[in-house]
């Protein structure tokens, strides 16, 4: 049984070294200090030290070094929006380790800045074990727990005369897959579709849905399992409801500044300040 509901991952006052600490919803802040423990690999048979930490900055809750998965076309709403015929299977593509990013501040370069910079507000899987031909029914045990994306795009790059209509370029930029503030556990969060997505722009909501996900969580483990594997701790951005700034009257492209909050209950909120470089 999972010992736990929330975990943040972050970085230590005392010595710079990464760390997790379980908590409740009510998420630990910057200056807390907090139990600690070295690694998810054992997370339910881990001890939490009885020796406290201080967290310095909280840091995306998976570890480095993989691509992201990204699915496109997962609400009927954005569809609507997009003016696009859902597919038979969900459209897929990758971000580079490159593109994960922390809460707090993006930096935005400056070919990005001048191709309409965009956010898409996603609930995140992230993976507890190496998946491969896994069946829908099995697809939750490879569920490690839920988290809060931000599929950052520089909108241009998507139009079919600048870049044949491919997605991968527009959303492989560094720093472009912002992640956090914590895991949740699959029992904690419980059923995706009855909680909800919001994002917001400097306190304006601009993104406000339920999870209605077409391809539900086990339905996209399974999917993007077969005849591949997914490495443990792979996040997979789940797709984006109807309201990005592409498709906004008139559009709004992110600025210098600019303060986007992704709110998902159960997690809490992914803040990113872009800072254009």
């Amino acid at each position: 049984m999972t010992s736990w509901t929330h975990l943040v991952r972050f970085t230590a006052t005392e010595d710079n070294a990464i760390y997790y600490t379980k908590c409740d919803s009510t998420l630990p802040q910057v200056g807390a200090q907090v139990p600690y423990f070295k690694s998810i690999t054992s997370l339910d048979t881990c001890n939490v030290t009885s020796d406290l930490k201080t967290i310095k900055e909280i840091l995306a809750p998976v570890e480095p070094g993989l691509p992201i998965v990204c699915i496109g076309l997962n609400y009927a709403n954005h569809a609507s929006e997009a003016k696009l015929t859902v597919p038979q299977k969900s459209p897929m593509w990758y971000k580079p380790a490159e593109s994960l990013a922390n809460p707090g501040i993006i930096p935005v370069s400056k070919v990005a800045q001048d191709h309409f910079v965009d956010f898409e507000g996603e609930l995140t899987i992230v993976t507890s074990k190496p998946a491969k031909d896994v069946s829908v029914e099995d697809a939750p045990s490879y569920i490690l727990g839920y988290t809060i994306g931000n599929d950052l795009t520089a909108r241009h790059f998507q139009a079919p005369a600048l870049g044949g209509g491919q997605f991968s370029y527009a959303k492989s930029f560094d720093k472009f897959a912002p992640l956090g503030p914590a895991l949740v556990s699959p029992s904690a969060f419980g059923d995706v579709t009855k909680n909800t997505i919001k994002t917001s722009i400097n306190g304006r909501i601009v993104q406000d849905s339920p999870l209605g996900l077409i391809w539900g969580p086990a339905e996209l483990v399974s999917f993007l399992s077969q005849g591949r594997t997914l490495p443990a701790g792979t996040a997979i951005m789940t797709g984006t409801p109807a309201g990005v700034g592409w498709f906004q009257e008139p559009q709004y492209s992110l600025k210098d500044g600019d303060v986007v909050e992704v709110s998902i209950s159960v997690i809490g909120t992914l803040s990113n300040t872009m800072k254009f470089e």
